[in-house]
């Protein structure tokens, strides 16, 4: 099973405004992960990242995608094929015969993903915006992970894919 971290990131590092506001995401950066995401039939998210995901229209091309949701507390889930877990190794359980997982946010379920070195690969999206404060793609957990560049890709003239291996 290869567990993949894939994030739209502005270059200081937010993944969304404070308010979960993730509208500077440009349509060619969401069509890439959706087609990841698609691609895999599986998401593995947080719930706050839950709750702004199935508020976008666009969420509808998840319909037939099995999502896990990562959460100590009750969820509102939208269908049957949704579930949630308590932690990312009970999320990576509910998954145990994919050969690929998406991991998308937020910012303290990609921390924890990391500090319990679970993640094999990173996506990184780069928009070309910045703005001061915002959900950082990495919060609130002590951890330290190299990593070895695999690929450059253009998204569009105006943003740029980052691919790379998490070494362990």
């Amino acid at each position: 099973m290869k567990v993949i971290l894939y994030m739209a990131i502005t270059p200081n590092g937010l993944i969304a405004k404070s308010n979960d506001d993730t509208n500077w995401i440009s349509h060619k950066e969401w069509n890439s992960y959706s087609l990841a995401t698609r691609e895999a039939g599986n998401l593995i998210i947080g719930h706050r990242t839950y709750n702004t995901l199935t508020k976008q229209p666009e969420f509808s091309e998840f319909k037939d995608i099995k999502i896990v949701v990562v959460a100590t507390q009750p969820v509102n889930l939208e269908t049957e094929k949704h579930s949630v877990a308590a932690s990312p190794k009970a999320a990576l359980d509910l998954f145990a015969s994919e050969d690929k997982i998406i991991v998308a946010g937020g910012g303290s379920l990609n921390a924890s993903f990391l500090k319990e070195n679970l993640i094999d690969e990173i996506y990184l999206d780069i928009e070309p915006i910045i703005f001061g404060k915002g959900i950082q793609i990495f919060h609130d957990k002590d951890f330290e992970c190299k990593l070895k560049f695999i690929d450059l890709k253009n998204i569009s003239d105006n943003e740029i894919q980052l691919h790379y291996q998490v070494l362990k």
